[in-house]
C-alpha cells in the first residue's frame, strides 16, 4: 500500500527539510500543493548523517507508488540528491535554498566554498549521549541568520521548534548524486546567510538546472514567505517530466 493516496496524472511531491527546521516549515508549500491535487509527504528528516538520512529517505520512497518529485531545503538538498538515486520513479529534483553536492563533497565544505556564510558564529551545541554534539542556532540569532524575510513572530516560533543536526553530518561526504541523472530545478534567496548566493549559482549551473529562480531579498528560508513561488516551480517541474 502506498504511503499517499494517488491522484490521476499527479506525481507525489516529497518534501525534505534541513537542519534547524522541521516538517512544518513546508506548511505553505503543502497547502498550495494539496490545493492543486498533488499528493505530498513532508519527511521528518532524522538529521543524523548524510548516509543514514539518505537511506531513510530511500526506504520511504519505496513505499510510494507512481512518479515522485523530490524537494529539499538546505541540508535536505544533500539528502534528496543522495536518497534519490536508483529509483526510476524519481522524475525531478527541486532544490530550495539547498545544497546539491558532488560525490565526495560535504555540506560544510560547500557552505565554506565561497565567502558569505555567517552560520558558524550563530551556533551552539549540546552533547549527545554516546558521543558527538547536536547543533542549534541560538534563538536570539535565528531571525537574522535563518529567516530574515519572515516576520519576527514567525521566526521566533521557528527558532523554538527547530530540530538540531548532529555536528558530524556537516562533515560527512556525499555519494554519487541524483542530479547527474535526474533533471533539477533551483530556487534560492539572494540574501541567504547560510549558503552564499554565489554557491547556489555555482551548484545550479553545475547540476544543469532546468530553471533557476533567484529571489531578491530572500533569506535561507525564502520558501516560507515565497511558498507560492516554490509551488510554481514544482508545478513547472511536474509538467516538464510528465
Amino acid at each position: 500500500m502506498s504511503i499517499t493516496e494517488q491522484s490521476a496524472g499527479k506525481p507525489t511531491v516529497v518534501l525534505v527539510h534541513g537542519a534547524f527546521a522541521e516538517s512544518a516549515s513546508w506548511n505553505g508549500v503543502i497547502a498550495g500543493l494539496l490545493g492543486e491535487g498533488f499528493p505530498a509527504v513532508a519527511v521528518a528528516n532524522p538529521l543524523r548523517g548524510v548516509t543514514s538520512d539518505s537511506e531513510y529517505l530511500r526506504a520511504l520512497l519505496r513505499d510510494i507508488t507512481g512518479d515522485i518529485i523530490l524537494v529539499g531545503h538546505s541540508y535536505g538538498g544533500t539528502i534528496i540528491s543522495g536518497g534519490g538515486t536508483d529509483n526510476p520513479n524519481v522524475k525531478a529534483l527541486v532544490f530550495v535554498g539547498a545544497f546539491a553536492p558532488e560525490a565526495g563533497e560535504t555540506p560544510g565544505e560547500l557552505a565554506a566554498k565561497l565567502p558569505g556564510s555567517t552560520l558558524g558564529e550563530t551556533l551552539t551545541s549540546v552533547a549527545v549521549p554516546g558521543g558527538g554534539n547536536d547543533l542549534y542556532i541560538m534563538q536570539g540569532r535565528y531571525h537574522a541568520q535563518f529567516a530574515a524575510d519572515s516576520s519576527a513572530e514567525v521566526a521566533d516560533v521557528m527558532a523554538v521548534t527547530q530540530r538540531p543536526i548532529l555536528e558530524s553530518a556537516f562533515g560527512e561526504q556525499s555519494g554519487e548524486p541524483a542530479w547527474k541523472t535526474v533533471p533539477s530545478w533551483f530556487l534560492f534567496g539572494a540574501e541567504d546567510r547560510n549558503i552564499p548566493v554565489a554557491t547556489h549559482r555555482f551548484m545550479a549551473e553545475r547540476a544543469g538546472s532546468k530553471k533557476t529562480v533567484e529571489l531578491a531579498g530572500g533569506s535561507h528560508t525564502v520558501g516560507i514567505p515565497e511558498a507560492a513561488k516554490v509551488v510554481d516551480l514544482i508545478r513547472e517541474a511536474a509538467a516538464a517530466v510528465a
